[in-house]
C-alpha cells in the first residue's frame, strides 16, 4: 500500500508544488496574512518587519552559500572522489541505492547538518552515474531524508545554545540559572531511541516507495559527469605567475596557519563546531586535497555555480521570519499551545507547535529565540526538564523540514532538481517523523 500512495504524493506534488521561489513568495503572502488577521500589527508594520527580515538573513545565507560551495569543492578532489565512488559502488539496485544516500545523510547529519547536506547529495549523483535504473529524484529525497536527525545531533543549534554559559540563546540557562548539557539532551532516551528507530523505519520505508521501472525518472549519466568536469585551460607558458599558481608550498602554509588557529583555540576555549567552523575546516582540507592552488581555484569556481538559487531564495525567508518575530506572530502560535498543556502533554504540543512555526522560520537559532521563551517558563511551570521542552522544539524543526525547501536548497542545487522533484516522497518520512518523535516524547515524558 505504500507504494500507491507515495505515487500519489509524487503526482501531487510534481503537479501543485511550484519552484522553490514561489513557493517562497506564496508563503511570505500567507504570512502576511495571519500577521494581519492574528496580531495587532498594522499593515506598515508588517511590511517593515518584512524587509528588515530581508537584510538580516543576508550572513547567514552567505555562510550557506560557503557551506555548499567549499564542501562541493572539497569532493572534487581525487581523495574525497574515491571515497564517494567506493561507496557508490556498494548497491546493486534502487533499493540499495536508495538507503546507501539516506544512511550516507543521516550519519553525516548526526555528526554536523553541513556534512549531511553535501554528502548525501554527492552519493546519489554517484551512483546515479553508474546505475542506469534509478530514479534520481527518489534518490536525492531519500538523502534529504537523513536531515530528519541533524537537531538531534552533535550540531543541533538548540542543543548547543542550552549548553552553552552565557550563550544569548539559552533560555534555560536565563529562567533557570542551569545549563544544560548534552546529558539532558542529545545522549538520552527520548531523543536517542526515536533516531534510532528512525533509522530503521526508513529504510524499511524506501523499500516499497521506491518507483517501478515503468515509472522512473532517470538521469543521462553522461549529463552527471559533464557537469561535474572542472574545465582545464591549456598550460600556458611558464612564468612567474604561473609558478604562483602552481605553488604547492603557498597552500600548504595557508593550511598550517589554519592548523594552527584551530589547535591554539582548542587549547584556550575547548572544541566547539560551529557554521562558521565548519566553513573553515572544509576550506582548510579543500586547500590541502587539491594541493595546488589554481587547483582550488578552478574547482571553486566551478563549484560556485550551484549557488543561483540560494542567493535568489534566502531573502524571501529572511522576510518571513521577520514578519514571524517582528509581529509577534510566532509567539501568538507558541502561546496558544502551552495554555492547553499539561505537563504529560507540554513536550508534544511543544513539538507540534514547533513544526509549524518552522514551516515560517526554519532556522534553528531564531526558531528557539522565538519559541523558547514561552516554552521555558511553561516547563518549570509544569515541573517539566526544560531541556526536555528545549529537544521537543528541536525535533519539530527538523521533522518540519520534510515539507520545508529551505534546508533542501543547497541539496538541490548540488543535485540540480527543484523541490517538486523530491516532496512527494519526503511527505511519507515527514509522517513517520511525526508518529517516532511525537510518539517518544508522550512515552518518554
Amino acid at each position: 500500500m505504500l507504494r500507491p500512495l507515495t505515487c500519489w504524493c509524487v503526482r501531487y506534488a510534481e503537479r501543485y508544488i511550484p519552484n522553490p521561489f514561489l513557493y517562497a513568495v506564496i508563503l511570505t503572502f500567507i504570512t502576511v496574512a495571519a500577521a494581519l488577521l492574528w496580531t495587532a500589527s498594522n499593515a506598515g508594520q508588517v511590511v517593515d518587519a518584512w524587509y528588515k527580515g530581508i537584510w538580516e538573513i543576508l550572513a547567514f545565507a552567505l555562510q550557506m552559500a560557503l557551506v555548499l560551495v567549499t564542501g562541493v569543492t572539497l569532493a572534487d578532489t581525487p581523495v574525497v572522489k574515491n571515497l564517494l565512488r567506493k561507496l557508490a559502488a556498494v548497491p546493486a539496485g534502487q533499493t540499495g541505492a536508495a538507503i546507501t544516500v539516506f544512511f550516507a545523510g543521516a550519519i553525516g547529519s548526526w555528526l554536523n547538518w553541513g556534512v549531511g547536506l553535501v554528502v548525501g547529495a554527492l552519493v546519489a549523483r554517484e551512483i546515479a552515474k553508474r546505475l542506469k535504473d534509478v530514479d534520481f529524484s527518489f534518490l536525492v529525497a531519500a538523502a534529504y531524508m537523513g536531515m530528519m536527525v541533524w537537531a538531534s545531533g552533535l550540531s543541533s543549534s538548540i542543543a548547543l545554545a542550552t549548553a552553552t554559559p552565557g550563550s544569548a540563546l539559552n533560555i534555560v540557562e536565563k529562567v533557570t540559572g542551569k545549563v544544560a548539557g548534552f546529558d539532558r539532551t542529545i545522549f538520552t532516551a527520548y531523543n536517542l531511541v526515536p533516531v534510532v528507530l528512525l533509522l530503521i523505519l526508513i529504510p524499511l520505508a524506501l523499500r516499497f516507495m521506491g518507483p517501478d521501472l515503468k515509472e522512473m525518472k532517470r538521469v543521462d549519466p553522461n549529463a552527471l559527469i559533464a557537469q561535474d568536469e572542472v574545465s582545464i585551460p591549456p598550460e600556458r607558458t611558464r612564468t612567474f605567475a604561473t609558478m604562483l599558481e602552481h605553488a604547492w608550498p603557498l597552500s600548504l602554509l595557508l593550511v598550517l596557519m589554519g592548523l594552527f588557529y584551530e589547535y591554539h583555540t582548542i587549547k584556550h576555549k575547548g572544541f566547539h563546531l560551529d557554521i562558521n567552523g565548519f566553513i573553515f575546516i572544509v576550506l582548510m582540507l579543500g586547500l590541502l586535497f587539491h594541493w595546488r592552488p589554481i587547483r582550488y581555484v578552478r574547482s571553486f569556481e566551478t563549484s560556485a555555480r550551484t549557488v543561483g538559487p540560494i542567493l535568489l531564495q534566502f531573502p524571501l525567508y529572511g522576510g518571513i521570519m521577520g514578519i514571524m518575530t517582528g509581529t509577534g506572530l510566532a509567539a501568538i502560535i507558541a502561546q496558544r499551545f502551552v495554555d492547553f498543556s499539561s505537563a504529560h502533554t507540554l513536550p508534544f504540543w511543544t513539538f507540534i507547535s514547533s513544526n509549524i512555526i518552522s514551516l515560517f522560520v526554519p532556522s534553528g537559532g531564531g526558531h528557539w529565540a522565538v519559541q523558547g521563551p514561552f516554552m521555558v517558563p511553561a516547563a518549570v511551570k509544569l515541573n517539566v526538564d526544560p531541556a526536555l521542552v528545549a529537544m521537543a522544539t528541536a525535533m519539530g524543526e527538523q521533522t518540519a523540514n520534510m515539507i520545508q525547501p529551505f534546508w533542501a536548497l543547497p541539496l538541490l542545487a548540488i543535485a540540480r532538481l527543484g523541490i517538486k522533484d523530491i516532496m512527494g516522497y519526503c511527505v511519507i518520512a515527514l509522517v513517520i517523523g511525526l508518529i517516532v518523535f511525537g510518539g517518544a516524547l508522550l512515552v518518554f515524558s
